[in-house]
């Protein structure tokens, strides 16, 4: 589908890929790795078409339909969610109306041997099969399922998007692309701006309906659920692995560790063609041998070990001052927007040396909790900061607030303090941020590159109460797993505020979930909190029933053993009334899909019964994909349908 040729950009001279090619075959699942600022989001632009490289090309099938999803975007703001999501059905309305044309345009010839007429007969089967793909009769309940999945609610469809923040807004961009069902997906880091409900629906998406996908994502997790393919870009090539994210590790480090033998022994081999010149330069009897090692030895190509050198980078947070005993305690704590009170009652305490993790869906309030905890908004009740409690937050935006024009050196200049800014050049050596590095401007770094210069200022002074809020974003894994080395070893107190699932395995010992207006304790890392609410999966948060808002609400802290109350009464006459009919709509519509189930299944019966006894013409095998298809959206129709009776029935 997708053929990359011998590509090769250069930035100011210095190569970021050279004479790169590799092939995107049809269903493939890529996950493009490699350390920050090696390419990866310069190499989804090209084949987005959207960067040209300095040579080579990248040639895709005719009427091959791409969509991208970069890191950063503008959005629109003057349309409904819903409105701005139906603009992703813009070209099959199109195709729709091109089919009718090239159908009439049909009918009037009859020079049925003519180029034309074959064209127009190409051009029909081809907008068949793709409407038929794409089966715009459910495009309603296409996007139900697709914003429900990105954790909108169903009242979220009809406000305007400039009531959301920016990364509720990338859901909507993330909708739309998917909606249009391209033949091939490039995201660039799209777990960036979800919560760990809506990462777990990304990820039975892009595995069951996606075609084609290029990912780009340090959610090893994620990528490991999705990928069955790697491309690592490594010292400007790149090496292809038919296995997930977790066997490439292991078989990079197999391929380095024969790199480094072969490195060796060419040292080893040119040493002693070295010292064989050296011995018998200058005797005759030897002129003819040492002409013939001189040119054995310029012939050598020098062997290149692809193993990034992080040796230096070794993260280790200062010694925390000794604070009390409870860096943090609230009590009876509240939060109200006007009239509206986001949150009330919470309590709960966290002790000094505790690693502790908020999870929950976007919008149940763990970024607004953490802006009381920082006194950035007011409050009610009170919240106590422990005796001598040096607090060091990293916002979630943390990499966006450095100055752009800055010099990386200068950035941590500014802030640098007394001996400390002697020592810069060797602070930002240690992060891989030594020589030339240091005199970038920030504003070319990569999305890694600035995470990591954010956190150097956060190591400048000692802090004893770290606040991270999505530290993770944009680090790759290499740096994300010297992170959380660092914090494992930091002997400070620790709040994480996270949807990366390995990243937390191992680090927190304790996981306050977020949702339903409160926030729920749990002891033990992120899989034991999975235990202790009977789940399998993370997936299975999103079928909880807890109200989401696009503006971050904190909620109500209620111990994880404590029964809530359920209030009941008798419903009215008229509820009553209303309950039955919806019922009715929705038993309706699981009928009226399991009927066209039904019907497909029975046509496709017929087809196969035509392939057993022989028949196997293009017509026919054209008839079978297509049945099959429109049966694989018929099936997710009634699974939609069947869900929401279910949901309500309960």
């Amino acid at each position: 589908m997708v053929s990359i040729n011998n590509l090769t950009v250069e930035f100011s001279v210095r190569p970021i890929f050279s004479d790169v090619s590799f092939v995107v075959n049809k269903n493939d699942k890529i996950a493009l790795t490699g350390k920050n600022g090696a390419g990866k989001s310069t190499l989804l632009k090209i084949i987005a078409g959207l960067q040209q490289p300095t040579s080579g090309s990248v040639s895709m099938s005719d009427g091959l339909s791409v969509g991208y999803l970069p890191q950063q975007m503008q959005l629109a703001d003057e349309t409904s969610i819903i409105s701005e999501v139906k603009k992703a059905f813009d070209q099959r309305l199109d195709r729709q109306a091109e089919l009718e044309t090239v159908t009439a345009a049909l009918a009037e010839r009859n020079d049925y041997d003519s180029d034309i007429y074959r064209g127009l007969i190409d051009r029909l089967e081809f907008l068949n099969e793709r409407i038929a793909m794409e089966n715009a009769g459910n495009m309603e309940a296409e996007i139900e399922r697709t914003l429900l999945g990105l954790g909108f609610l169903r009242e979220d469809f009809s406000r305007s998007t400039s009531e959301f923040s920016g990364g509720w807004r990338m859901r909507i961009e993330l909708a739309k692309i998917l909606l249009r069902r391209p033949d091939v997906l490039l995201l660039d880091e799209p777990t960036n701006h979800l919560d760990i409900e809506s990462i777990q629906w990304l990820e039975q998406f892009l595995s069951q309906k996606a075609r084609a996908v290029i990912l780009v994502s340090h959610d090893r997790a994620f990528i490991d659920n999705v990928c069955k393919r790697t491309i690592e870009i490594s010292c400007s090539k790149i090496y292809d692995y038919k296995v997930n994210y977790s066997q490439f590790v292991e078989l990079r480090k197999e391929r380095v560790e024969q790199q480094m033998r072969a490195f060796e022994n060419q040292r080893k081999q040119i040493a002693d063609i070295k010292d064989f010149i050296e011995r018998f330069r200058y005797k005759p009897t030897k002129a003819v041998q040492v002409q013939s090692r001189i040119k054995q030895l310029e012939k050598i190509v020098p062997i290149e070990v692809d193993e990034v050198d992080t040796s230096r980078l070794r993260l280790k947070f200062p010694p925390a001052p000794r604070s009390g005993d409870f860096p943090l305690v609230l009590q009876d704590v509240g939060k109200a927007y006007g009239s509206h009170q986001v949150f009330s009652h919470a309590e709960f305490t966290v002790k000094r040396g505790e690693k502790v993790a908020f999870v929950g869906k976007n919008g149940e309030g763990k970024s607004t909790l953490v802006k009381c905890i920082m006194g950035q908004i007011p409050f009610t009740g009170t919240l106590k900061i422990g005796h001598n409690v040096r607090i060091g937050y990293f916002a979630q935006n943390q990499a966006q607030l450095l100055d752009g024009e800055m010099t990386v050196f200068d950035t941590i200049d500014h802030v640098a303090t007394g001996d400390m800014r002697t020592k810069v050049r060797d602070i930002l050596g240690a992060f891989m941020f030594g020589g030339e590095a240091s005199d970038k401007k920030v504003k070319v770094l990569s999305g890694g590159e600035k995470t990591r210069l954010a956190m150097i200022r956060l190591l400048l002074e000692p802090v004893n109460l770290l606040i991270l809020d999505e530290p993770t974003n944009h680090l790759d894994m290499k740096t994300k797993d010297i992170l959380k080395d660092a914090l494992r070893d930091f002997d400070g107190t620790v709040i994480v505020v996270s949807h990366d699932r390995d990243f937390l395995d191992g680090l927190v010992e304790k996981v306050y979930e977020f949702g339903n207006g409160k926030v729920r304790e749990n002891l033990g890392g992120i899989y034991d909190f999975l235990r202790s609410r009977n789940m399998t999966e993370l997936h299975e948060l999103e079928l909880s029933k807890s109200p989401q808002h696009s503006s971050d609400a904190s909620p109500v802290v209620t111990p994880s053993n404590e029964t809530v109350p359920q209030t009941s009464r008798k419903l009215t006459y008229a509820e009553q009334r209303e309950r039955e009919k919806t019922l009715r709509r929705l038993r309706k519509k699981v009928e009226e899909a399991e009927a066209i189930v039904s019907e497909l299944e029975r046509a496709q019966a017929e087809t196969e019964a035509l392939i057993s006894a022989g028949d196997t013409s293009m017509e026919i095998i054209s008839r079978y994909e297509t049945d099959q298809k429109r049966l694989e959206n018929a099936m997710s129709v009634w699974e939609l349908a069947q869900a929401e009776l279910d949901n309500y029935t309960e």
